[in-house]
């Protein structure tokens, strides 16, 4: 418990460890770090001599005990984190009774070509990447900016480095986001690059250039349009459908029985970013409904607790939900 001093005005000071923390990580450039955290619990912040000291009303000191002990964890495990972050984290232990750095340390990715360490920044995050290492199929369903296409291809190229599969298919349904773009110039390849490009932009963070490309001509690693899977057996591959809630229902039936042998699959969509003619034709909405009782398949649901993206969009996600839910009629499936 925090230490109480005298007085009515019912102020704390509570002193917490921070011995073998990164203190630059910890504090943040200029202290940014410690601000914000000053700032979301309404409390004073202040490191001195390898403690992190708490001041203020015991409630705001209280709240802002786990997230202060979960910063320091961080900071001695060296994993980087942003002013940014300080608030999701404040949701999450709003969320879970508190978070511990240490439970999040064993989702760790590690991606040696880049030296690159990706660890889940939210308990939705680590049970997707927990779901994803121990499932056949898992179906990640939830806002963007959650990280659902990010962390999978994260632990596809793992799985690559690993040698515990043999390549990684990427996939993508070519659906136009509200706009009718026309004819594009160009070969195939080039009319669907653009509807591809966040793919490459994901691996292009996880892998050095070289080896990418590599990978990229030998066929190691495949991005592909939906519309090429009919008719193939994906065998010893790591298979990735992005933008899943953009499938017709016979699209997702194809693509899912194009699984082979020591094969895994992760399908990544947000219910609320239909772009079909008809919402009820999304595949990705049949598979929640028909597929939930199926052993080896997992639905993990992230919410906007979850967004990694500017702490702008998660107040933008919250926004829309108002607006639907505010709608007479309307219901997401």
């Amino acid at each position: 418990m925090p230490n109480q001093s005298t007085g009515s005005s019912q102020v704390v000071q509570h002193r917490i460890p921070a011995d073998g923390a990164d203190q630059l990580i910890l504090a943040g450039v200029n202290d940014a770090n410690l601000q914000e955290l000053a700032r979301v619990c309404g409390c004073r912040v202040v490191l001195r001599d390898d403690h992190v000291i708490l001041s203020g009303p015991l409630s705001d000191v209280e709240h802002c005990i786990p997230i202060a002990q979960h910063m320091i964890d961080l900071a001695r495990l060296e994993t980087p984190f942003s002013s940014g972050d300080i608030r999701r984290f404040a949701d999450v232990v709003a969320e879970s009774e508190g978070l511990g750095a240490g439970v999040l340390e064993s989702s760790k990715i590690v991606l040696p070509g880049t030296r690159k360490i990706i660890t889940p920044k939210s308990a939705g995050q680590k049970l997707y990447i927990d779901e994803i290492r121990q499932r056949e199929i898992v179906i990640g369903i939830g806002p963007a900016g959650t990280g659902k296409t990010y962390l999978a291809v994260a632990m596809a190229v793992d799985a690559l480095h690993k040698k515990r599969l043999r390549r990684i298919v990427l996939v993508r349904p070519v659906v136009e986001a509200g706009e009718q773009l026309g004819f594009l110039p160009g070969s195939v390849e080039e009319k669907v690059d653009p509807y591809l490009r966040p793919l490459y932009d994901a691996l292009g963070d996880m892998m050095p250039p070289e080896q990418l490309k590599r990978a990229l001509e030998n066929r190691t690693i495949e991005i592909a349009p939906l519309a090429y899977m009919r008719g193939r057996t994906l065998a010893d591959a790591f298979v990735i459908l992005d933008e899943a809630q953009n499938t017709t229902t016979l699209q997702m039936k194809m693509f899912l029985t194009r699984l082979g042998l020591n094969s895994k699959a992760v399908i990544t969509g947000d219910k609320t970013q239909i772009d079909l003619p008809r919402r009820e034709d999304s595949g990705l909405l049949e598979v929640e409904r028909i597929l939930h009782d199926i052993d080896g398949i997992a639905f993990v649901y992230l919410t906007e607790v979850d967004v990694v993206r500017h702490r702008l969009v998660k107040e933008i996600i919250r926004a829309y939900a108002r607006l639907r839910s505010d709608e007479p009629g309307r219901r997401d499936r």
